[in-house]
């Protein structure tokens, strides 16, 4: 049966409650990005100034990660998520209320750096969670499934949320409401029992930058850089479409359904059985990822043009719920949460690198050789995996390969 899988999942007590509990945690990934630009643009005026202090958050988030992964690692997550669940709403409080006041540029763009740096790991965590409590492999493919889904979810509803209160004329009340859930969410997370009881278990032999000695680990960081670049070259692509047809809303809406359709993707994807290896079936997504771009590219009925969204986002989230569970294969003994943190990383410097790209060529290409850079960038990357080297852990999951 196609539920049996997500049946079998959330019959495992430390799941449900879990995944229940990161929820409103994780809103802010979804709101606090889009809610600092908008804040800061209808406040000051300035694209500039919003986009520096956007661009900040995230880089924060970037940069401090694998840091929070180490200490996660090191110590559990119970001190990192405390910790982050009172810097986090603050800088967030604070920025509001320098915006607000007209403060320098400068100090708007710290707040917003240290926002992004603190911002609550609990996605992290639950990805580091699933394989100490999974040893089913297809049980993991399916947490990791519905992970993505989440994060999906977050990425609809949240943008959605700041609109309202920009309708509202209220840009500031949906950086507050990052704050908010950020801060109750992390605090309900930290109490459930599987994190309560984190069991910190010793890390593997070897520098700071073992990670990168793993073999396999560089050569997937690789692939995710150029999947990554190709979200942002789609996002602009998307953009960039709608706008040259005077229907900006329209992108919002474009990329809205690839979520859902991305959604859907995933819940497939955890639900099937897959009898191809791990590193071919991420080779597979990353083809259908490809092919979604190419699909859309020539596209230019409106109406058409939305539905097939739909079809192009259905591999997305499958991407990145394969690279997670080919990452917990693959990382060091004792060293799960900074593999996954620098995958993140990767993640967010590809998006940031596709979206500047993309900015480039929408000033002299039309926006479906945008499309058609993305299904190129994504095709580079399923090349890429096809390096990963054959290994054990690829194709078995013992107690030997848990985190």
């Amino acid at each position: 049966m196609l539920l049996d899988r997500y049946r079998d999942l959330f019959r495992v007590p430390a799941i449900h409650a879990t995944l229940l509990a990161s929820v409103p945690g994780r809103l802010p990934i979804g709101i606090a990005g889009f809610a600092i630009l908008l804040l800061v643009q209808t406040t000051s005026g300035s694209f500039i100034q919003a986009g520096v202090a956007s661009a900040l958050y995230v880089l924060g988030l970037a940069t401090v990660s694998p840091l929070i992964g180490r200490a996660i690692d090191r110590g559990g997550p119970r001190p990192v998520l405390r910790l982050c669940a009172l810097i986090y709403p603050v800088m967030l409080i604070a920025l509001v209320a320098l915006v607000l006041m007209r403060a320098h540029t400068a100090a708007v763009a710290l707040c917003a750096y240290l926002a992004g740096a603190s911002l609550p790991p609990i996605t992290i965590c639950m990805r580091t969670l699933y394989p100490r409590v999974l040893t089913q492999p297809a049980l993991l493919q399916t947490a990791y499934s519905v992970d993505s889904v989440i994060v999906e979810s977050v990425f609809v509803i949240g943008p959605a949320l700041v609109a309202l209160f920009l309708a509202f004329g209220i840009p500031a009340g949906a950086v507050l409401l990052a704050a908010l859930s950020a801060g109750i969410g992390t605090l309900w997370f930290i109490r459930t029992p599987v994190i309560r009881d984190w069991e910190i278990r010793p890390r593997g032999a070897g520098s700071r930058w073992a990670i990168f000695a793993e073999p396999g680990m560089v050569v997937l960081f690789a692939a995710t850089l150029f999947y990554s670049v190709a979200f942002g070259l789609y996002e602009v692509g998307v953009t960039a479409w709608a706008t040259k047809r005077g229907m900006p809303a329209a992108a919002g809406i474009a990329l809205a359904l690839a979520s859902v359709g991305s959604a859907l993707g995933a819940f497939a994807y955890g639900a099937w059985h897959w009898r191809a290896p791990l590193r071919r079936q991420f080779s597979i997504a990353l083809g259908f990822m490809a092919a979604g771009s190419l699909l859309v590219a020539p596209v230019d009925n409106v109406a058409l043009y939305m539905l097939v969204n739909i079809v192009a986002g259905a591999p997305m989230a499958s991407v990145i719920a394969t690279q997670s569970l080919l990452l917990s294969r693959l990382a060091p003994h004792g060293k799960l949460a900074e593999s996954f943190t620098w995958g993140g990383t990767c993640l967010l410097g590809g998006i940031s690198g596709g979206t500047a790209l993309g900015g480039v060529l929408a000033e002299s290409l039309a926006p479906a050789w945008i499309l058609v850079s993305a299904a190129v960038a994504t095709g580079i990357a399923a090349l890429i995996v096809m390096a990963i080297p054959h290994s054990p852990r690829l194709d078995a999951m013992g107690e030997h390969y848990l985190a």
